[in-house]
């Protein structure tokens, strides 16, 4: 029997006569941590959703080879039937449903009649919770209720109840923090010592180098090659080499010629609590100030209250009993509403592009030109069509949105392609300050390095940028100053020389001591 639990041979797949795959080859080896490897658009979702039957048989060019058999799926539940379970990016969980009724939607636990045995499911919800270390979980605890964290590992106890041999996961640890992401990597490691076959597609390489033993690298609907872990080198660079055909040496493009000018916005003793516990005090007394031309930075650890500063501040998208004051060259200014934001030049990027930032079903010019809309592409209630055109063509070639037209649906983009669509959303309103809320997630190193361009040609047209971002190195390399916050404070404030991991958290272990004293 051959080695390779899995062979995808000379698969094609076309969207409207365009190839989002051409002529790929993959081969897994039974048992191992199979990675792929590429820039958004690529093709590694696609070629997943091949192999899992989300594309059926009939529809792409080659052949599926699994366990030695030419298989020809026609829908995901064929597939699920061979033994391969696919986790998408966005979780396919029901919110409102229990945990063990997730674990089992679609694969319901039923008596000979056709009843749901409720202890059987519950029974056996433990027992494959058990495998991702969530045995001790509510089993009645309605999904919602959980972190993203638990809730991507619910989704692998959901593959494991259907018997899987093959397991792909698509960008699990996206949304995850650390401590989340590496929990998760080491549960694949203890997949693999039971023999479950894994493919993982990821663009956080440190990962990727830690756990797989083979990375295979897609470039533009191509195979480019596969390496084997203790054979070829397997650095960072060397598959970021592999996924842009080129070395990339400088991951942080340097910002020259980008004087630092006055103050654009202030923000003054800024307090707000929880939306929903009204006596619990999220956000107190920010004070933080950015200046045109200044990229600020703020740091801290994951539930910090980054997020929170941001969209409170943002036409208090966030909190209830929100005070404090906001000034915009010198002026105090309203920011109650979005309206008011947008009037005073305040533009705001969320994390979650795909529920706050798009429109995913409409196209890229509308996603682009909708928050300025009635400011700059309507007169009198009536939109000036080609002006909006015009607009969109200009921004979409300017931050290098790869689509084949503005009439594209944005839901069709790669992440990186969506996140600059969102950027040009709020570009196109002409802000003075713009914040920018993890505005790499999720994407490739490629497209992350044009988003910092981006950042740093907004900085360079006299524009205040503030960065959220939860990886650090990300801060430090763009950032001209940091504010670390730490349990809804400003923990310290740090300047360009002084930036380090290090220094980073010796602010927040210096806030945590400092609080603890307090307290004491």
């Amino acid at each position: 029997m051959s080695e390779y639990i899995l062979e995808m041979n000379h698969i094609t797949k076309a969207f409207s006569g365009v190839k989002a795959l051409d002529d790929v080859n993959l081969k897994v080896k039974k048992g191992e941590i199979h990675a792929l490897c590429g820039e958004n658009g690529a093709g590694k979702s696609t070629l997943m959703n091949v192999l899992s039957g989300v594309y059926p048989y009939g529809t792409y060019e080659g052949d599926i080879v699994y366990k030695g058999e030419t298989c020809k799926f026609h829908r995901i539940k064929d597939s699920e039937a061979k033994g391969i379970v696919i986790i998408h990016q966005e979780l396919a969980l029901s919110p409102y449903l229990s945990i063990a009724e997730n674990v089992f939607m679609g694969n319901e636990q039923t008596t000979m009649r056709g009843v749901i045995s409720w202890n059987q499911t519950r029974g056996k919800a433990k027992e494959v919770l058990a495998h991702v270390g969530l045995e001790n979980e509510n089993l009645k605890a309605p999904v919602n209720s959980l972190g993203v964290g638990k809730q991507q590992l619910i989704e692998i106890a959901k593959a494991m109840a259907k018997n899987v041999d093959l397991l792909i996961l698509d960008e699990p640890t996206a949304a995850l923090n650390d401590e989340e992401s590496a929990q998760l990597l080491e549960i694949m490691l203890d997949l693999k010592k039971k023999g479950v076959t894994c493919i993982i597609i990821s663009h956080k390489l440190n990962e990727i180098s830690y756990v797989a033993d083979a990375i295979t690298v897609i470039r533009d609907g191509h195979t480019i090659e596969t390496m084997y872990k203790g054979v070829d080198e397997f650095t960072e660079d060397r598959i970021i080499k592999g996924m842009v055909g080129r070395e990339l040496t400088n991951r942080y493009p340097e910002r020259v010629d980008c004087p630092i000018g006055d103050v654009v916005m202030e923000v003054k003793n800024w307090s707000v609590y929880h939306p929903e516990i009204s006596d619990k005090q999220v956000l107190k007394n920010i004070n933080i100030k950015v200046r045109a031309g200044e990229v600020v930075g703020l740091a801290g650890l994951m539930g910090a209250g980054r997020t929170e500063f941001a969209m409170s501040l943002f036409g208090h998208s966030y909190g209830q009993k929100i005070t404090g004051e906001v000034y915009m060259h010198g002026k105090k200014v309203s920011t109650k509403t979005v309206r008011d934001c947008i009037k005073n030049k305040i533009a705001y990027t969320s994390e979650d592009r795909k529920t706050y930032g798009l429109v995913l079903i409409d196209d890229i010019k509308h996603n682009m030109t909708m928050a300025a809309m009635r400011d700059y592409f309507s007169k009198n209630g009536i939109v000036n069509k080609n002006e909006e055109n015009v607009a969109a063509e200009d921004y979409k070639k300017r931050i290098n949105v790869k689509a084949t037209s503005i009439n594209q649906t944005v839901g069709s983009l790669s992440g990186g392609n969506q996140q600059k669509v969102v950027l040009a959303k709020w570009m196109l309103t002409q802000p003075d300050v713009l914040i920018l809320d993890e505005p790499t997630r999720g994407i490739d190193v490629g497209a992350k390095y044009e988003i910092y361009c981006v950042i740093n040609e907004l900085a360079k047209q006299g524009k205040a940028v503030i960065v959220i971002s939860s990886e650090m190195p990300e801060v430090i390399g763009t950032c001209d100053r940091v504010y670390v916050i730490n349990e809804g404070q400003i923990a310290g404030e740090l300047h360009k020389n002084e930036l380090s991991q290090e220094e980073i958290m010796k602010c927040v272990m210096a806030h945590n001591n400092k609080e603890k004293g307090e307290v004491k």
